[in-house]
């Protein structure tokens, strides 16, 4: 099975004549076409936890450049990176090093029944400790002036030596934050919600471009685990074109699946955090990243070419504002599922992830 590719265009073209005309007609709505394109998406990311676009504004030459400046910084000496390292902030801004990132498989004792029960063929890799891959957090977007929750919405740390670094973060950042903001229009359109019943409660969220840098020439055998399963805690994730795959995502019914992701084309996947606001109606997806056989033959395929032996991932964490509620919404709060997912503030629930899986920062908590 491969995931279609949802063409983002017409929605755009209508979502830009939607804000040109609609002071002149109100009741402007959604053509048959694109109605059942918002049912589609819904339907999709409910059945699988991700999906596939391809968004006119967001280019392959973008995602390479982002790419390449990526794989420079990974390349750079481990005390260089360390000194973008700020744990005191959880980790939320600047270089995460290998080894601090714990699989949920590792330490959720819930979690790890659920895979022994699993049919072989469809069990993730075991990991034996934190996962060996790096990962850069860079703020993305406007931060609240009054929140309660500073330290998850701090100041981005740059690098020296990358006098590109903060225009090619950020050019990056905004075109897959605007790609996920058209799905989740869409998504809330399909799930019979108003249309900005997702994007309202992100604005001022924070967002965290998020790339993982994973030494290949290092940990490039077969079955080494880079990102232990797992689901991620904030709204939706998108991730740009990888030049190495390894990617397996689960299905709702249980199903593995490794993710090819066309050139040109966004991967995006849900997290708890519309689980949260949907009751369970839409569930985080699942996956990890693993050197498999074919990430073997990219490998080689790019020590001939003489090519950087980093896989860079350009991974966007797309989150609801921090101090914005996280509660069942419109119909959801009627399911029979709403108690599961009591009220709470996100900013409190995306702590209470971040201490489970050690990236709580150093006071005491590790």
């Amino acid at each position: 099975m491969e995931l279609p590719v949802i063409d983002l265009a017409p929605y755009l073209k209508f979502s830009g004549e939607l804000s040109f005309d609609q002071s002149l007609n109100p009741e402007l709505e959604l053509d048959p076409y694109l109605k059942d394109l918002c049912s589609e998406v819904s339907r999709i990311l409910r059945e699988t936890g991700a999906l596939l676009v391809k968004d006119p504004r967001c280019s392959a030459e973008d995602n390479d450049r982002f790419l390449d400046m990526m794989e420079m910084y990974f390349e750079r000496p481990d005390e260089f990176k360390r000194l973008q390292e700020r744990a005191h902030l959880h980790y939320q801004v600047g270089v995460t090093p290998e080894g601090v990132e714990v699989p949920r498989s590792l330490v959720d004792e819930e979690m790890q029944e659920k895979l022994r029960a699993m049919p072989k063929e469809f069990q993730p890799s075991t990991p034996t400790g934190p996962d060996p891959k790096w990962r850069y957090m860079w703020r993305v977007g406007p931060r609240p002036s009054n929140t309660r929750f500073k330290e998850l919405n701090s100041e981005p740390v740059i690098p020296k030596g990358f006098p590109e670094w903060k225009d090619t973060m950020d050019l990056w950042g905004y075109k897959m934050i605007a790609a996920i903001e058209a799905v989740a229009e869409m998504a809330a359109t399909g799930f019979g919600l108003p249309k900005d019943a997702f994007t309202s409660l992100m604005k001022q969220g924070p967002h965290l471009l998020a790339p993982t840098g994973s030494n290949l020439q290092r940990h490039g055998k077969e079955g080494i685990v880079f990102a232990g399963y797992h689901y991620d805690l904030n709204f939706l994730t998108i991730h740009g074109r990888s030049r190495f795959p390894g990617l397996n995502i689960w299905l709702r019914n249980g199903q593995k699946m490794e993710v090819k992701v066309p050139i040109g084309c966004l991967l995006i996947q849900t997290g708890k955090q519309i689980e949260w606001l949907t009751a369970g109606d839409c569930i985080a997806g699942m996956h990890e990243v693993v050197v498999t056989n074919r990430t073997i033959n990219a490998i080689e395929l790019a020590m001939q070419q003489n090519r950087s032996l980093w896989r860079v991932s350009s991974t966007l964490f797309a989150h609801i504002a921090s101090d914005a509620v996280l509660k069942p919404l419109g119909h959801f709060a009627k399911s029979p599922l709403a108690s599961k997912y009591p009220a709470i503030s996100a900013g409190e629930y995306v702590e209470q992830e971040l201490s489970v899986i050690n990236l709580k920062g150093n006071k005491g908590e590790l």
